[in-house]
């Protein structure tokens, strides 16, 4: 189900339909913008990872500046996941306003036969645009725990710059690697599934 659009939102996607942003064009970019901001994402948390990685093989000595690099890289994936987010929201306001009038528009049809056209291409692109959204939230989703344990981390750093702090890091990098995996994974699917809907949109 999705959110009802405030009335901000939905006059700006009215008004730029009124300007010839026809709302098709306006959710095929919202939904390109989102994979970008996955691809972005997907990048910049294997990069926090890497630095993760780095700082439990580090010399005591250097521990300071490498604390300094993950806190800069978690900084960074947050920011990341905050722009998957509200790019994922921007699709599903569009989405649901380009829904919604196409299904009314169906009301206008005098051809039975177009209409019930209009009704199978409606319900062909709903199906792929649901399984669209699904797959970009599955890979939020994984986001947060990730984040979590970076954050973990660069506490835990934050107070104890020694040896132990990396022998206690150590203990987890396997986890860590895993959950960032996963993630990947889920969002290489998500930037697939939205490669196939603007394909299937500009071709509708």
């Amino acid at each position: 189900m999705l959110p009802t659009l405030s009335g901000c939102a939905s006059t700006r996607i009215e008004l730029a339909e009124k300007f010839g942003y026809a709302k098709r064009e306006q959710l095929s970019d919202k939904v390109k913008s989102a994979r970008d901001g996955q691809q972005e994402a997907k990048v910049q948390f294997e990069s926090a990872l890497a630095e993760f990685i780095a700082v439990t093989a580090v010399d005591v000595k250097d521990l300071e500046a490498r604390y300094s690099k993950l806190t800069k890289e978690y900084d960074r994936s947050k920011s990341k996941a905050d722009a998957v987010t509200e790019r994922i929201a921007g699709v599903e306001r569009v989405g649901e306003a380009l829904f919604r009038e196409w299904k009314e528009e169906l009301k206008q049809y005098t051809s039975d036969t177009m209409r019930s056209a209009s009704q199978r291409q409606l319900d062909q692109t709903r199906v792929q645009y649901d399984r669209l959204v699904d797959a970009m939230k599955t890979a939020e989703s994984k986001m947060a725990p990730v984040l979590a344990a970076f954050s973990d981390q660069v506490l835990f750093l934050k107070h104890n710059l020694n040896a132990r702090a990396i022998a206690a890091l150590q203990s987890t990098v396997t986890q860590v690697q895993d959950d960032v995996a996963a993630l990947v994974r889920e969002m290489e699917s998500a930037i697939t599934e939205a490669d196939s809907f603007i394909d299937q949109l500009s071709g509708s």
